[in-house]
């Protein structure tokens, strides 16, 4: 069973704010809505431009919820955070009821960020937990950009 997060919602449907799922859940949503041209899966990746840059899930779309210098010094502007993103309602699924995958590096940044989904109304958002490294070790497709590649990242074993 699913490990659900956040309360639930009062409307009629009791959708639930977002829930937690394997990196094998999330592969079957996204395999089992392929072909499904009017239900597409959104994957949201919040880690920072050079994260990215490094490998990410095949379709997945960039919006970094915060700056994290550790991994990414330059300063995003407010514009390029998923914050303003979700207020201006720009880059995001226009439908409330899309299916969501959210995922970053560790699971903290995907959590939160479900989490302001969840909260601005978002109804099927779905936190990939691990990290990227666990999505690359079950085998699914990723984007390698061999300019940015290093032997240590991501840390595979």
């Amino acid at each position: 069973m699913n490990n659900v997060v956040g309360a639930e919602d009062n409307n009629q449907d009791n959708s639930l704010e977002y829930r937690n799922v394997t990196v094998n859940e999330a592969h079957k949503i996204v395999i089992g809505n392929a072909f499904v041209s009017s239900d597409k899966v959104f994957i949201l990746d919040v880690r920072t431009p050079a994260e990215y840059n490094y490998i990410h899930i095949e379709g997945a779309n960039l919006i970094p919820l915060r700056n994290v210098p550790l991994h990414d010094p330059v300063n995003l502007s407010d514009e390029e955070l998923l914050a303003w993103h979700i207020k201006n309602n720009t880059d995001l699924p226009k439908n409330k009821y899309t299916e969501m995958l959210v995922y970053c590096l560790s699971g903290k940044r995907g959590s939160v960020a479900s989490q302001m989904l969840a909260d601005s109304g978002y109804k099927r958002v779905n936190n990939i937990q691990g990290d990227i490294t666990v999505w690359v070790n079950a085998g699914y497709p990723v984007v390698v950009n061999p300019n940015f590649w290093t032997v240590k990242y991501p840390r595979v074993g």
